[in-house]
């Protein structure tokens, strides 16, 4: 079986042949498979945002090929628009494109042009309400009058509408407090496992992609720096800091104390690991 998404030698360039040509990604390789929780991280013009929009067609490479289940997804212009539905990706601050005079017709846009009816229209904007917590209450109010975390949730449920094999997120949780960042990822877990889809994100929040990633795409300058499972990317947090990035902080707080001389693991990425390693630590006389 084919990865659900695979990338090969992907090379964009914007403007070209003008004097403003600017290469934004680079011989970019990778695949993601079904059910994976895949996060781009980079610093800001390393190329995310370039790339993410060729997964869905949106941008048409220069060179190189995107396959979406071993199929080339500029095959043919019919193929393209299908992707469009099996890939959904939600821009950065999505509430922005909301325009609809009630939440639930928001919602109800992408599957409408579906060409579904109106009963599944209805049962998928339900659905979607449900993964990312609106009531009905909500649905019938103008998305304007909702708060700024509710008229995110509506966005990314009018993508999840369209029921996407691959729901690609760029920073689902800008702007949003403490609690609405972890409502928020909460909803697109849930989302993940109920239908098995694979998600892409996009995130500058190392904590976030440490808790929920099961894999690490790191760019740098437009090319792929390294791929890895957190354990495997944030063990090189002297490199991460010399691309501009960081790594958690408990695992910036656990460097710290081995550099005081504590013989506590190198590979400590979130908090519930950090305190099983504490208790380990504190049992163990001194050894982790």
């Amino acid at each position: 079986m084919p990865p659900v998404i695979e990338v090969r030698e992907l090379t964009h360039s914007y403007s070209v042949g003008t004097p403003f040509e600017h290469v934004a990604i680079e011989h970019v390789n990778f695949t993601a498979e079904a059910g994976e929780f895949l996060a781009l991280i980079g610093h800001t013009g390393s190329g995310k945002s370039t790339l993410i929009q060729h997964l869905n067609g949106l941008l048409k490479p220069n060179s190189g090929t995107v396959l979406f289940h071993g199929e080339d997804i500029w095959k043919d212009k019919k193929f393209t628009r299908t992707i469009r539905s099996k890939v959904g990706l939600v821009f950065q601050y999505p509430e922005y494109q909301l325009f609809e005079e009630t939440a639930f017709r928001d919602i109800a846009f992408g599957p409408k042009n579906m060409g579904l009816s109106e009963a599944e229209i209805r049962q998928r904007v339900l659905r979607a309400a449900s993964f990312v917590g609106l009531t009905d209450r909500l649905l019938e109010k103008s998305p304007f009058d909702l708060s700024g975390g509710q008229k995110r949730r509506v966005a990314i449920a009018g993508v999840i509408a369209m029921e996407p094999e691959v729901l690609i997120l760029d920073e689902p949780t800008a702007g949003l407090d403490a609690k609405g960042r972890q409502e928020i990822l909460s909803n697109i877990r849930a989302y993940q496992k109920a239908q098995n889809a694979t998600i892409i994100m996009v995130s500058h929040s190392m904590e976030e992609v440490a808790e929920l990633a099961d894999r690490l795409i790191v760019m740098k300058n437009g090319r792929v720096d390294a791929i890895g499972t957190p354990s495997e990317i944030f063990r090189q947090a002297e490199h991460l800091r010399a691309i501009g990035l960081g790594a958690p902080q408990v695992t910036e707080v656990f460097r710290l104390l081995r550099e005081k001389g504590l013989e506590l693991p190198a590979d400590t990425y979130t908090l519930a690991y950090a305190v099983k390693a504490l208790c380990r630590f504190r049992e163990g006389g001194g050894h982790a």
